[in-house]
């Protein structure tokens, strides 16, 4: 896989919201679940998913058919940051 730099991920909506996604449901999720929250197909989702872990922001755990998404203490911090931020972006556009 090719070298991506999170900053190229994380300025776009959709992996924002996946972050986001696996927070707002306690820290842990599954990728079908993700991908809805986001709006995204679950291939995409499964991609960035991908890069997230090699990265070291969520860690999965696959039981059966179902793989597990959890944030890891930077994960968990960068979701806290990006979610502050999306709030200031509305406050500045004037979205409640």
């Amino acid at each position: 896989m090719d070298e991506v730099s999170l900053t190229n991920i994380l300025l776009h909506e959709k992996p924002v919201k996946m972050l986001l996604g696996i927070r707002n449901n306690g820290g842990a999720s599954y990728t079908t679940k993700i991908a809805k929250y986001a709006d995204c197909t679950y291939s995409h989702t499964m991609k960035i998913i991908d890069i997230f872990e090699n990265k070291g922001l969520v860690e999965s755990e696959k039981k059966g058919r179902t793989r597990y998404i959890k944030l890891t203490k930077v994960g968990e911090e960068i979701a806290n940051l990006l979610d502050e931020l999306m709030r200031l972006f509305k406050k500045v556009d004037g979205i409640k």
